[in-house]
């Protein structure tokens, strides 16, 4: 399984679909399990809610920083 692919989808997924972001809030697993459409083992479902709240977090970052440096300009 490409997990990097899998996070990049789901992010994808929850970035654009605010009733996905709200379950991946309340429940990741069924969140990931649900875009993906398998069930996964834990050890790996694990490793991608991690990937996806990292790319969900440094995506956000970098949107404020843009946004100010906007102000600046």
């Amino acid at each position: 399984m490409d997990i990097k692919g899998q996070i990049n989808k789901i992010v994808e997924e929850v970035s654009r679909n605010p009733h996905i972001k709200e379950e991946f809030e309340k429940e990741p697993v069924k969140a990931i399990e649900k875009v993906i459409g398998i069930d996964l083992p834990d050890d790996v479902v694990n490793k991608i809610i991690d990937g996806v709240k990292a790319k969900l977090t440094v995506e956000s970052v970098s949107k404020a920083a843009g946004a100010l440096k906007g102000m600046f300009k």
